[in-house]
């Protein structure tokens, strides 16, 4: 099981924060219950009885450390990131102790990679960002469907959602990011172009044929990190989108004994190399909730050594992406392989 020492939670009582804390206790981890509302905390003690809840903020290194203090490693998943990532992981240098978010931003994943990697290699930490919905999962398929060809011409990725009822993080998420999106293209980050295009994407049933729009995210900057492609873009399909734009949207509502909404998702990715492609599709319920299982699954591999060694890593560079899925799939979501000529 790797170290007995708990594992803070930072952004504990937040909508996702609150379905990893309940996968950590579910899969035998003590979770340090972690946040800057004193008040949410203790309300959320009040659900989790005997758990540790300590109070910490960004602009306070102080504590953050005291926070961190005994933990085995830090899961941060109080957006937005591009605020937060920052903080936490130099309180987790600190620490020496492991560092995984939930960031779907580009940049705040980016920033993990780029202007962390030397100093998480040298701390004999491991640095995993973007260990969520966006970001690891589409990285692992397209991972998993490269399989044993060396490279691809093009990897695309299509999100299929049936509507999306934002949390308030994500809302205040969308109103702090403004920076300009990047794709891969002629085999570097670009950024992407405006406005996004449109296409025509058939996903698998019920969802079947949609228009979608370019919509990349961290799993762009996730992918470019390991995989030899030239051209990665992804799309979602527009119906989310529409409710993600509606102020009137409400937050999303427990709607089954494990707190997960009633929206379902598909996840699409396509590899093609040399007019040949492969596909892998995860489909699932509740976007939110899923990056729960996705970022514990992590934890419990660096904490069993699974991880290649020190440094900051992508989720699919970091372990075997078709075992990783399989751990999951069919009790988070389900996963299918084809092969087209």
């Amino acid at each position: 099981m790797g170290s007995s020492r708990p594992m803070a939670v930072y952004g504990a009582y937040g909508h996702t924060g609150r379905f990893i804390v309940a996968e950590l206790l579910r899969r035998g981890r003590t979770p340090i219950l972690c946040g800057r509302d004193a008040g949410k905390l203790e309300a959320m003690a009040a659900q989790f009885p005997g758990l540790a809840r300590r109070v910490a903020t960004i602009a306070d290194p102080h504590s953050l450390d005291r926070a961190l203090d005994g933990a085995a490693a830090v899961v941060n998943a109080a957006g937005p990131f591009l605020d937060t990532a920052e903080a936490v992981l130099e309180a987790a240098l600190r620490a020496r102790i492991h560092y995984l978010d939930t960031s779907a931003e580009q940049r705040a994943a980016f920033a993990v990679h780029e202007r962390f990697g030397d100093r998480v290699r040298e701390a004999g930490i491991v640095a995993l960002p973007s260990v969520a919905f966006y970001g690891a999962l589409a990285d692992l398929l397209a991972t998993a469907a490269l399989g044993d060809w060396p490279d691809a011409d093009t990897i695309d990725i299509a999100v299929g959602l049936d509507g999306w009822h934002p949390t308030r993080g994500t809302r205040v998420t969308g109103e702090r990011n403004h920076g300009r999106r990047w794709v891969v293209e002629g085999d570097a980050l670009r950024v992407a172009p405006e406005p996004p295009p449109t296409r025509t994407w058939t996903f698998p049933p019920p969802f079947g044929t949609q228009e979608t729009v370019l919509l990349p995210l961290s799993e762009i900057v996730a992918i470019a990190r390991h995989l030899r492609c030239p051209e990665v873009h992804a799309y979602m399909n527009l119906a989310p989108l529409h409710d993600l734009r509606d102020p009137d949207t409400p937050p999303p509502v427990a709607a089954d004994e494990r707190g997960r909404s009633a929206q379902t998702f598909v996840l699409d990715v396509q590899v093609r190399r040399q007019g040949r492609m492969r596909r892998a599709i995860a489909q699932g319920r509740d976007i939110y909730a899923v990056t729960a299982p996705l970022i514990v699954e992590a934890l419990e591999r660096v904490m069993t050594g699974k991880a290649p060694g020190p440094g900051a890593f992508s989720t699919a560079q970091a372990f075997d992406a078709r075992d990783f899925l399989a751990a999951l799939s069919p009790e988070h979501f389900s996963v299918l392989f084809e092969t087209q000529p």
